[in-house]
């Protein structure tokens, strides 16, 4: 198994990055929680519709517990919490939540371990290997075209335009 990147070069303007070129992250396919349930399933003795039941309920009780302004660790998954985005006052008592929150957003933290020379490891990233989109094989077209057949295009993946959660500007290192 591998993660599969495809070559983007950038065309911002006037910056360090103006046409260099970078790896983006493509996803080939989405996996959904009926899904997941079946695979596990698989690979248990828990039941899909048992599975589907525990997930439903970890969602609602994460939302309530996040909600509550705690962190909920998942263990061997990793962190969850709840950030805000805020515009600055200029001084404490200018500050209204109104005025000054803009929003919020879930933060997730993977798990971490350390190797024997104490590097840090991402739970999820621990033995990935990447490579790049196979490119799909266009058919060669027949020397007499039959008027009754049109090419087709052939379709992009699924996930062309996924960025990888990055800023879209720079390789995701972290």
């Amino acid at each position: 198994m591998s993660v599969f990147y495809r070559l983007n070069q950038d065309k911002s303007k006037n910056t360090e990055r103006t046409g260099k070129w970078y790896a983006r992250a493509v996803t080939t396919s989405v996996v959904s929680t009926r899904q997941l349930a079946e695979i596990m399933q698989r690979n248990c003795t828990v039941k899909r519709s048992d599975i589907l039941a525990v997930i439903e309920e970890l969602v609602e009780t994460m939302r309530d517990q996040l909600q509550d302004s705690k962190r909920v660790k998942i263990d061997g998954f990793g962190s969850f919490k709840i950030g805000v985005c805020s515009k600055g006052a200029a001084t404490a008592d200018d500050f209204s939540v109104s005025g000054n929150i803009k929003g919020m957003r879930v933060i997730f933290s993977p798990e971490r371990t350390s190797d024997a020379s104490g590097n840090r490891i991402k739970q999820f990233l621990q033995g990935v290997r990447v490579e790049e989109l196979p490119q799909k094989k266009e058919k060669k077209s027949s020397p007499t075209p039959n008027p009754s057949q049109s090419p087709t295009p052939n379709p992009s993946p699924a996930g062309e335009g996924d960025q990888g959660g990055g800023n879209g500007d720079q390789p995701d290192m972290d």
